[in-house]
């Protein structure tokens, strides 16, 4: 009995974990950082797996070049919610991205492989990116905000609690603020 109670809650583990997408995964990934990148201390070549939010999508005849903002990954490889950055880097992603679908905002998330740096402005600023040559790219889909309604009643605590999408739509890029639900 006691192993099928271990066995029970090691399947519940495991299904509540979030694997990284199959796109993104790869051996041999650098622990190295766009921070690093930056300070000219990471090597050329290695592996990389960087991610952020997208600030600028720039099409070529045979190549789209993606500016992203980098933010620290989660487990899963999801770019977090946090109010830092690491810097900025470009993607160089063979072939066409539609610019409409990897909308500015939108989070991202690529694999490749650290290939130097290129000089590009950001306002007057000449900003020196590290550049990714990208094997894969996952853009994730935005995820729900929930909201708290309560309601009044004769308890402190209220009615009850109801979690659902907001009524302007419902999908909205992991807000700030009390609205949000992890």
């Amino acid at each position: 009995m006691k192993a099928f109670a271990v066995l029970g809650s090691l399947l519940l583990l495991a299904g509540c974990a979030t694997p990284v997408p199959r796109s993104l995964r790869a051996p041999n990934i650098a622990p190295v950082s766009v921070a690093a990148a930056r300070a000219h201390t990471a090597p050329l070549g290695v592996r990389v797996r960087w991610g952020g939010v997208i600030s600028r999508v720039i099409n070529s005849p045979h190549t789209t070049w993606m500016q992203v903002v980098s933010r620290p990954l989660r487990h899963d490889g999801r770019p977090r919610r946090v109010r830092f950055s690491g810097g900025r880097f470009m993607a160089r992603i063979p072939g066409f991205l539609d610019p409409a679908v990897y909308a500015v905002g939108r989070k991202v998330t690529v694999l490749g492989t650290f290939s130097g740096y290129q000089k590009d402005p950001i306002g007057r600023y000449l900003y020196d990116f590290p550049v990714v040559q990208t094997t894969a790219v996952h853009l994730w889909r935005p995820r729900p905000r929930y909201s708290r309604y309560y309601y009044a009643s004769p308890w402190p605590w209220g009615w009850g609690v109801d979690f659902g999408p907001d009524f302007d739509g419902g999908w909205h890029e992991e807000d700030e603020g009390p609205g949000y639900w992890p």
